[in-house]
């Protein structure tokens, strides 16, 4: 078994998402990294830590990088940690902690763990890795509840859209909730892509155009032709942000009709008003809040007065694609 290596920093939950998805630092290494991203502290939800596991002694261009990523611990004259933690398994001491959860009628799991014989539970299997989203947050968790909550009260969609797909979980929960539906899932991120493209078949999800099948694509926002195409979605979810949900609301509400029920998460309760207003402007209605500790997984749905019509393609907007490169 080869020897592994873990370096560790503290830094922001927007840090802990854009360091898990950065492709400079990923490739400053000859071996892929595992990277674990993690609140330390509910009590202060901006506290996240990042643990990098290597299978070889990290160089110092990935320190480097580390240390250009997390500005919070920089400023701070924080150093990340470097140790050796000998010939283990990186791949379970990276899932160490990630206990199996239950979201609405989802049981999430890693690898390491046996899924639930509960014939009332759907499992998924998602491992931690290099993409930002096991499943053990606040807001995933509150993404599934809400998922699981409009499958109970009878609602019925046919076009679903994951936007920031991660490791592909939520959209792997729409599949399990409407299964024959069409799904696109997407993320800017090519690395979140594989891993969603891996996660789905381990969890023998097919992935392709038709009903049943789950596309898979990279783009910044909706930009991509298939997210264009498919458009209207009666389903929308999208766990990012603030910043980027906010700079991304004109382009959901081009690609919604009257109707259309949106998810929004991954926002503080303090930015919570920023992105409703956000909406509003754009002719959504905010029908309800689930709230896990200081994150807010918002439903909202596209008022009937604002029907969709196809519009010419637009160049992207320059506001989105910055804040979009953050994430």
């Amino acid at each position: 078994m080869s020897e592994t290596w873990k370096v560790s920093i503290p830094c922001t939950r927007a840090e802990a998402r854009a360091l898990s998805e950065d492709n400079l630092f990923i490739s400053s290494s000859d071996s892929t990294p595992t990277i674990v991203a993690s609140e330390i502290d509910v009590k202060h939800p901006d506290a996240w830590m990042i643990d990098v596991y290597c299978e070889t002694q990290p160089e110092p261009e990935l320190i480097g990088n580390l240390l250009q990523l997390s500005p919070s611990a920089r400023t701070a004259g924080v150093e990340p940690l470097v140790e050796r933690l000998g010939d283990e398994d990186w791949v379970s001491l990276s899932q160490q902690g990630l206990e199996p959860l239950r979201a609405g009628r989802f049981h999430v799991h890693t690898s390491s763990d046996q899924p639930s014989d509960d014939a009332r539970l759907t499992n998924i299997c998602i491992d931690a890795g290099r993409a930002f989203g096991t499943g053990h947050h606040e807001t995933t968790m509150g993404c599934l509840q809400s998922l699981d909550q409009l499958r109970r009260t009878g609602h019925r969609f046919r076009n679903i859209a994951d936007l920031g797909t991660g490791t592909g979980l939520l959209a792997f929960a729409a599949y399990h909730l409407w299964p024959d539906a069409r799904i696109i899932a997407s993320d800017i991120d090519p690395v979140a892509v594989a891993v969603t493209e891996a996660n789905a078949e381990l969890n023998a999800i097919p992935l392709g155009n038709g009903r049943r099948h789950i596309r898979l694509v990279q783009s910044n926002g909706l930009d991509h032709p298939a997210l264009r195409n498919r458009a209207p979605f009666d389903l929308i979810i999208a766990n990012i942000l603030a910043g980027p949900l906010v700079a991304l609301a004109p382009q959901i509400a081009t690609a919604s009709a009257a109707g259309t029920v949106l998810l929004l998460a991954g926002l503080l309760t303090r930015q919570k008003n920023d992105v409703v207003r956000a909406y509003v402007r754009e002719g959504f209605r905010l029908k309800h809040t689930h709230l896990d500790n200081e994150w807010p997984c918002l439903t909202l749905v596209k008022a009937k007065k604002y029907g969709w019509t196809r519009k010419p393609h637009r160049k992207k907007s320059p506001l989105a694609s910055d804040y979009f490169g953050e994430c």
